[in-house]
This record gives structure tokens, C-alpha cells and sequence, in this order.
């Protein structure tokens, strides 16, 4: 088997919280998540954005970056960045085996230990670091001492394992926090900021509310992000703020926020065809901010306007679905690879709709209802199947964890 195969042999290990192995995995090679400055996000919604908007900061600055994020939307190299290029597949390769070694290790530990080993490799000046699942006992959080840190929106997500209100889901990614470092923070209640500033200050941390800082409300007064949607600009005070503190200029800070790239988030493909607008958005709240964009748009006509819709079975389908729905008058449901999908029978019997045998299925008949504009949403793995699908991109397995 290509260590792809053997890494996904793993996901039966299923979503792992916990320290412990991928702790004795660094000690046993030499700690690698310890050779270079890194940046530290977390968050429910936004912290990819963040995540990008930094790296690209960063490489404006004339660092050598790297960026480690998950999932993937078409290739699993995508999580791994160097100089914002995807690993190649050579090196992968190379440090998959490596991580592979430690047999303990879940999918994803292994992944972010093979990340580390990359970054460490490529000698990377600084590294941006997505955590993957909640904070506290995610394996990105054997990061000892961060240059920098944030916590972006928070959401109800994957509550199951992280709490049923937001507090308590904040209380698991404030759990980032390390002595002396300031926690950067994006629009929050003030019970959730309550929650988050009682887990930093135990640990010896502080916390910063990003709407106080007013440079970065001077720096947004004149400047262009690069990804659509109003949510993004708070994403940019975030990253605007993040880039200040590893020592970039406002130049490099304006220059990375405008042209950064993060593809399906609020996309938009161009295809002869017609316009297919793709967006990773998975929960109420991310559907939230989509409804909007789509409302602010001219070409958004909800008679014109053709919906591709599939989510897991673990994500509160029937809010988003009843969201999205006065925005598009022609609804396809679709079943998401990757692990158990809410069933699109259902979604149909909630919110009408035609259920697609398929995403290419459902892509056809929107295109034959005769739609100027096709939205894709409800999961990264739709977007991902799609994307792919239009671009004529290779497309390593997706996999949901």
C-alpha cells in the first residue's frame, strides 16, 4: 500500500481527542513541532480564512512560511503548504512513512505529525497551524510556546465532543492558551469571551478582543480582502492582528489580506456553462453567512438560483437547509462521501427538493433547470467532489473526520 492508503487505513481509529500519543510521537523525533515559530488558530467558523490570510502575510513579509490545515478539498497534499505550494508528492511520501512508524497514532495524529516533520524539513521561518477539532486535546496542541494565537467565531459544531452550548465549546478552544501568550479574539458574546478569558488566565494567558484594536480598525478602513463575503473582514482584523505580531508591516498585512486564495469559501467558478458559487459551509452558522453573501448579490435571483445541498449525519441539516432554502428556488440533495450523510430522501421531505443520484447528477439538473447561478454548500466534501468535477482536478479519497 502507498502510505496514503496505509494513513487511511487508520480512520477506523475515528476522531481521537487526546495528547498523549502524539506527545510520545514528538519526543521520539526529536520534537519537530519546536523548529519554527508558529501561529496557533482555532476557532468553529473562519479559522482556514484566518489561517490563510496569515500565511500569506507571512510570505509577503519574505518568510518562509508553511501551513498545515484540514481537510482537504481535492488532494490530501493540500494540508500541508510550503511557500503556499502543496507538499510535493515525493515529500509526502517521505513523511507519511515516517509518522506512519508510530503505530498508536490516529488519522489525523499521524497527519499533523508528518505536517511537523515536513515543516521542520523545509525549514520554514514561521508556520501556521489550524487546529483541527476543539483546542484542548486536539493533536496541534503538543504546540508548546506560539508566536502567536486566535480563536475565531464561535459555533454550534460537533457538539457531540465538544459541548452543547457555545460556552462550553469556547472553554475547549481557548484551551490554546500558554503562559504569556495573548489569545486574539473574534466577535463573541460576552458570555462566550467570559468563558474563554476564565481558561487563558488559568493557564497563564490573556485574551485580546480584536474589534478593540484600533489599528486594526484603522487598517480595515482602507483595505481589500481577498475572499468574498462580509464575515471575511472580521477574519482580517483577526489576521491583521497576527501578522502584526510576528513582525510584519502594515504593506506585507494589506498586500497578503488582498490577494489571498482559499478555495470553496464563497468561490466563484466561471464555466461556460454558467457561474457555480461554492462554499465549504457545514453548520447553521457558516449557512447563516451564505444566506447573506447570496442576498447582497445582483445575479442572486432566488428564481434563478439553483441549490446543491448534502450534509453528515451529524450536522444540524434541517436549520441550514431551512436557511438556504428562500434563496433558491430549485433545491438538489446529494449524499456527501466520506462517513455517514443525512440522508438527502429526508432533507427533500423537509424543505422540497429533487434528491440527485449523484453530485455530477444533481450538477446536471441544475444546469438544466435552466439556473443562472448553481450554489454548492453543506459540506466541504460536496464543494470538494465539485470543485474537482469543473477544473478537471485529480482527487485523492475523501475522508470525514
Amino acid at each position: 500500500m502507498t502510505p496514503i492508503q496505509r494513513l487511511y487505513a487508520r480512520a477506523p481509529m475515528g476522531m481521537r481527542l487526546g495528547l498523549a500519543p502524539m506527545l510520545e510521537a514528538c519526543v521520539a523525533e526529536g520534537h519537530p513541532e519546536r523548529a519554527f515559530a508558529a501561529v496557533h488558530i482555532a476557532g468553529t467558523n473562519g479559522k482556514g480564512s484566518v489561517s490563510a490570510m496569515v500565511e500569506h502575510i507571512a510570505r509577503e513579509s519574505g518568510m518562509r512560511t508553511g501551513l498545515y490545515t484540514s481537510p482537504h478539498l481535492c488532494r490530501f497534499a493540500e494540508r500541508i503548504r510550503i511557500g503556499g505550494e502543496p507538499i510535493d508528492d515525493a515529500a509526502l511520501d517521505t513523511h507519511l512513512s515516517r509518522a506512519l512508524q508510530h503505530e498508536s497514532l490516529s488519522f489525523f495524529e499521524t497527519a499533523t505529525l508528518a505536517a511537523f516533520l515536513a515543516l521542520r524539513e523545509a525549514r520554514v521561518d514561521v508556520a501556521v497551524i489550524e487546529v483541527g477539532l476543539g483546542g484542548r486535546l486536539d493533536a496541534t496542541n503538543v504546540l508548546e510556546r506560539p508566536r502567536a494565537a486566535g480563536i475565531t467565531r464561535i459555533a454550534l459544531d460537533h457538539t457531540e465532543l465538544l459541548g452543547e452550548t457555545l460556552e462550553e465549546i469556547a472553554r475547549e478552544k481557548a484551551a490554546i492558551a500558554k503562559p504569556g501568550l495573548d489569545l486574539v479574539l473574534g466577535p463573541s458574546s460576552a458570555s462566550v469571551r467570559a468563558a474563554i478569558e476564565e481558561v487563558a488566565h488559568a493557564a497563564g494567558a490573556t485574551v485580546t478582543a480584536a474589534e478593540n484594536d484600533a489599528d486594526a480598525t484603522r487598517f480595515l478602513e482602507h483595505a481589500s480582502v481577498g475572499l468574498d463575503g462580509a464575515h471575511q473582514r472580521d477574519n482580517a482584523r483577526i489576521a491583521y492582528i497576527l501578522g502584526k505580531r510576528i513582525g510584519a508591516s502594515d504593506a506585507a498585512c494589506a498586500t497578503g489580506i488582498a490577494n489571498v486564495k482559499w478555495p470553496g469559501r464563497l468561490e466563484t467558478v466561471h464555466t461556460p456553462k454558467g457561474d457555480v458559487l461554492l462554499d465549504a459551509a457545514h453548520n447553521p452558522d457558516g449557512a447563516g453567512a451564505l444566506a447573506r453573501h447570496l442576498a447582497s448579490l445582483s445575479n442572486a435571483d432566488p428564481a434563478r438560483v439553483a441549490l446543491i445541498f448534502g450534509t453528515l449525519a451529524d450536522k444540524d441539516w434541517r436549520e441550514m437547509a431551512l436557511v438556504l432554502a428562500p434563496h433558491a428556488a430549485r433545491r438538489f440533495y446529494v449524499t456527501p462521501k466520506g462517513r455517514a450523510a443525512t440522508d438527502p430522501h429526508a432533507i427533500a421531505a423537509r424543505v422540497p427538493g429533487e434528491v440527485a443520484s449523484s453530485i455530477a447528477d444533481a450538477y446536471d439538473r441544475a444546469l438544466a433547470s435552466g439556473a443562472k447561478l448553481i450554489v454548492a454548500c453543506g459540506s466541504v466534501y460536496v464543494v470538494g467532489e465539485l470543485r474537482a468535477m469543473l477544473l478537471g482536478l485529480p482527487r485523492d479519497p475523501p475522508i470525514a473526520l
